[in-house]
């Protein structure tokens, strides 16, 4: 691998940090808490893209939760472990659905969009719970509701428009 692509992945990286971060920032007031509509979350289909994207999206969200989180540190690992884990399992599920021929798209991302769903809405939930006492269980649907309505319901339309455009595809790709 040359020099010239290392540098383009890294600087795609770079921006993908910086816009989550910065996206994270600005709809702040809910980005965090029990009701949250954490816009920079859309940004987690990328990993279905393109599974590079899992380390720099994982960053960005540390970086947000560290930054401007109530419970900074522990938002930090927490949030950040079920941002990660979600990423994951975004992207093995594309693996693993669509190996067979004649495979939806559509119906595979918005399958795989569910991982943030689940595990925000389970680990985000357990802190709100142990952190500052909210009720688990209501919790857990409220950031469920949140993550499901950015993710699959509005990601799912983006990224739909992306992946049906080869050359935004393309460019969006780093391996």
């Amino acid at each position: 691998m040359n020099t010239s692509n290392n540098t383009k992945k890294l600087l795609k990286m770079a921006l993908i940090i910086a816009t989550y971060v910065a996206v994270t920032a600005v709809i702040a007031p809910f980005a965090f808490g029990n009701i949250q509509f954490r816009l920079s979350e859309v940004m987690v289909l990328l990993a279905f893209i393109d599974p590079l994207y899992i380390p720099a999206l994982t960053i960005g969200c540390a970086i947000s939760n560290f930054l401007l989180s109530p419970m900074a540190i522990v938002d930090m690992i927490f949030g950040s472990l079920a941002s990660l884990i979600a990423l994951v399992l975004i992207w093995q599920t594309k693996k693993v659905l669509t190996k067979k021929e004649g495979y939806n798209k559509t119906l595979v991302l918005f399958i795989a969009s569910l991982w943030a769903t689940i595990s925000n809405a389970l680990i985000i939930g357990a802190e709100l719970y142990y952190m500052i006492n909210l009720p688990f269980w209501l919790s857990v649907l409220q950031v469920a509701i949140g993550e499901f309505v950015v993710v699959s319901i509005i990601g799912v339309l983006v990224f739909k428009f992306i992946i049906k455009n080869e050359n935004l595809s393309d460019i969006l790709k780093l391996n």
